[in-house]
């Protein structure tokens, strides 16, 4: 099977359409391929919230939405990088996994969230679907990060590095554990990255198949 077939069959909504340990480039760089989008606003375009500039992905963060993955995916890992622009004010985001019923809250699917708000990087917050994390409380729908925060000061390119295996998720941030989940009501689904309020920039989202 070559790539360009497990490709199209991933944007047809399968699961498995690459071979574990090959890296998957989610965002090619040039253009948002690959994507779909829910705007709370219909009369915004897709354009005035999301662009492509010099292989960097820009999302202006107002009106809230996602750009969602064609593609479903189980037992993967995800690698993000992202920064808040220099010059700017550093504000909120995040990385939902495991995605399926769109605004299952406000425009937000059902899924889970990997926290990309500042100083928050790590933190879980669920969205429809439920995880556990070992030793800890949650506040409400969220379990708060085990470490302190190890991100960068804006204008720099942070790391975030997630692991989706059966029920179980595990987040580093720059290189740091930051949070581990078990228990997960579900273990596949799209990947959405969030526009929530702030102007937020991604060089790198790919995903590589694990057994």
């Amino acid at each position: 099977m070559t790539r360009i077939t497990r490709m199209l069959l991933g944007w047809l909504g399968i699961a498995t359409f690459a071979v574990a340990g090959e890296t998957v480039a989610l965002f090619n760089g040039k253009n948002l391929d690959g994507w779909t989008f829910d705007i709370i606003d219909a009369q915004v375009e897709p354009e005035q919230i999301w662009s492509v500039a010099d292989g960097i992905l820009i999302c202006k963060g107002r009106p809230p939405g996602v750009i969602r993955s064609q593609g479903e995916f189980e037992n993967y890992e995800i690698v993000v990088e992202w920064r808040w622009p220099a010059g700017g004010k550093p504000g909120n985001g995040g990385l939902l996994v495991h995605c399926s019923t769109p605004r299952e809250r406000f425009i937000w699917p059902k899924s889970l969230e990997v926290q990309l708000a500042h100083e928050n990087a790590g933190d879980f917050w669920m969205i429809g679907e439920k995880v556990t994390v070992p030793n800890a409380t949650p506040q409400d729908r969220r379990w708060v990060k085990r470490q302190n925060s190890v991100e960068k000061p804006v204008g720099e390119w942070n790391t975030m590095r997630v692991r989706c295996e059966g029920n179980r998720i595990t987040v580093w941030v720059n290189g740091v554990l930051m949070n581990e989940g078990a228990d997960i009501t579900t273990r596949k689904g799209a990947i959405c990255l969030q526009s929530e309020g702030a102007e937020i920039h991604f060089r790198k989202v790919e995903l590589t198949p694990i057994e």
